[in-house]
């Protein structure tokens, strides 16, 4: 129970525990009452004949259909755990994860064949971590968990790290420490008595990206996007179920406004809207948000974000992410969270729409800089990148030798945009004695089954940046306040159809996301969303300089640096030394280094 304890914030309404002496198993839960908040719901749960156990995270949102699919069970409750847990007991782990459609990690215990089944949803939603410690297999929401098991000792992994640098998390199904795996979106990992673990993957983005290729929707434009209203309000529809309070993050924007929208044309009554004010006018929306909420007609409220917020949440964020993570949109998004929270128990978001829908302008700009290099030979190329290494250069001009030689020794356009994606360029310059651990970047058989290169571009963000950035910063934000955040737009019967919209479609007469921006124009006016895309994004460069000064000195320590053993110090404090003077803006690079100094503070012992 220890071990679940550690996750009360993910579930403080409930604890549960299940054990099986004799087998050697236990199951531990924590839950947050959203659907079928009586005992009925109560977890672990056991199936009616009594052979299977089931320890689950999530939302099921086709629990309706398959609960009158089982016509010969006779249900205590209504809740989406019973259904899985019945399903697997009449269908089978495979059969039943083929018709799921929702965010879910669960573990299920087959009493009869004495087997576990670990499974992760189709994009990775929620999170699954699995270690085997000493004879031991553990698994759980967070990585927090296993400290709590006598025995874990665990050892950063260097070659896991220095990729964390590059991206500024660490990719699956790698994690920070050696031994400690994440399961990959799409899968399933059975394990059975003196058996070696096996993975299995139920569903394949890759193949789903490569086969909708040869099979574009053909259609009348305007049936495409009727299409597309149609299943993007099947999804919200579904995800409004809930027996608690429900409402919706609106940062302005196309994804979230599309949601917001879909979310009030099927209420009655006006839906809660969340949204940040900064005072920053370069990151502040707030005036789009409140002119989308006031056109909608939703109850919307608004905190304004100030760097005193930052200052006061920072030093808690190595809490919050139990492993290194600096994507520094962290902050706003936890602090819409907590203001969500204050007021309902589920969330709506428009994550998703991006990777689905063309929204990064990075691939058009990955697409052009190697339009502009990629007709020379890669012999060329890297002769004239080696030569430009030889130049003794200094300052600016040499950051712009070296953008250009890490461009140059590019391989293809997907590197390219890996490049482009990076924090740290060359991470081994900051983590002597590390090789990056290999990513779908790597998979050359992978990358090969997608021909088109704008289908592989948004398939790579999809296996990585959507699951390992964007997901994982959302569920830790809105869990860490006990708040379940649904993301309707990554439904993967949508992420399915997405891909089957031509490229030019998906990104029109320069705009990203035009199939998203034609349904919005169905609910609201195209002149209160049609402007360039901001982001979700603080200025933490400022505030790295300013209110957050002290604290980044701190950290930034040199002692403290040489006496971790890891970090190049010297390679820190230059730059630290040029962002500070206002010569360079560093704060990407610089706060993967702080998230790091403060995680390891917190965690390594």
């Amino acid at each position: 129970m220890e071990m679940a304890s550690t996750l009360h914030h993910r579930g403080p309404d409930a604890e549960g525990v299940w054990s099986d002496r004799d087998a050697g198993i236990a199951f531990g839960h924590r839950r947050l009452k959203v659907i079928d908040i009586s005992e009925a719901g109560h977890q672990p749960m056991v199936s009616a004949d009594g052979r299977y156990v089931l320890c689950y995270n999530g939302e099921v949102y086709t629990a309706p259909e398959l609960r009158a699919d089982l016509p010969k069970v006779n249900f205590r409750g209504h809740s989406d755990t019973e259904v899985i847990v019945e399903a697997c007991a009449a269908w089978g782990v495979e059969r039943t994860l083929e018709r799921l459609v929702g965010m879910f990690a669960f573990a299920l215990w087959d009493r009869h064949r004495r087997a576990l089944v670990l499974a992760r949803d189709h994009l990775g939603i929620k999170p699954l971590y699995w270690a085997q410690v000493s004879g031991a297999l553990l698994f759980s929401s967070e990585i927090r968990a296993f400290h709590a098991w006598p025995g874990f000792c665990p050892e950063i992994d260097r070659n896991a790290l220095a990729s964390y640098f590059r991206h500024t998390y660490v990719p699956a199904p790698n994690s920070v420490y050696t031994g400690v795996s994440k399961l990959p979106p799409g899968h399933m990992l059975v394990v059975s008595e003196q058996a070696t673990p096996k993975l299995l993957q139920y569903w394949n983005f890759g193949n789903i990206v490569g086969s909708a290729a040869s099979n574009r929707f053909s259609g009348p434009e305007t049936a495409m996007v009727h299409a597309l209203n149609d299943l993007a309000g099947d999804s919200v529809e579904r995800q409004l179920i809930a027996d608690v309070p429900v409402g919706a993050f609106l940062s302005g924007g196309i994804d979230s406004s599309l949601v917001a929208a879909l979310m009030q044309s099927r209420s009655s009554s006006p839906i809660r809207t969340f949204t940040m004010a900064f005072e920053d006018s370069r990151y502040d929306e707030s005036d789009h948000a409140r002119a989308i909420a006031k056109h909608l007609g939703t109850d919307h409220t608004e905190l304004h974000v100030t760097a005193r917020n930052a200052l006061d949440l920072t030093p808690r964020l190595a809490d919050i992410y139990d492993e290194p993570f600096a994507d520094s949109s962290q902050i706003p998004t936890h602090l819409v969270s907590l203001l969500a929270q204050k007021n309902v128990t589920v969330a709506l978001s428009g994550d998703g729409g991006d990777e689905l829908f063309d929204g990064y302008d990075r691939y058009p700009h990955a697409q052009r800089q190697w339009s502009r290099i990629g007709w020379l030979p890669a012999p060329a190329r890297h002769l004239i990148a080696g030569f430009g290494e030889m130049l003794p250069l200094s300052g600016r001009i040499r950051h712009w030798r070296d953008a250009a030689t890490e461009l140059l020794n590019c391989a293809d356009a997907d590197a390219v945009l890996h490049r482009t994606a990076s924090s740290w360029q060359r991470p081994e310059e900051l983590l002597t004695g590390a090789e990056e651990a290999r990513t779908v970047y790597d998979d050359t058989a992978l990358r090969g089954g997608v021909d088109d290169q704008q289908d592989r571009f948004q398939m790579l963000d999809g296996l990585t940046h959507l699951p390992d950035d964007v997901l994982t910063k959302v569920d830790r934000a809105s869990m860490a306040v006990s708040l379940e955040v649904r993301v309707p737009l990554l439904d993967h019967r949508i992420a399915e159809f997405a891909f089957r919209i031509p490229p030019a479609l998906r990104r029109k007469d320069g705009k990203g996301k035009w199939p998203l921006r034609q349904v919005l124009k169905n609910y609201v006016p195209e002149k209160l969303f049609d402007r360039p895309k901001k982001g979700f994004m603080v200025p933490i460069g400022q505030w790295l300089r300013t209110e957050l000064r002290d604290w980044s000195e701190e950290l930034l320590d040199r002692r403290k640096l040489i006496e971790g053993g890891l970090i190049n110090a010297a390679t820190v404090h230059k730059k630290w030394a040029e962002h500070k003077a206002g010569q360079r803006d560093w704060s990407s690079q610089l706060w993967t280094v702080l998230m790091f100094q403060s995680w390891h503070a917190r965690w390594v012992k």
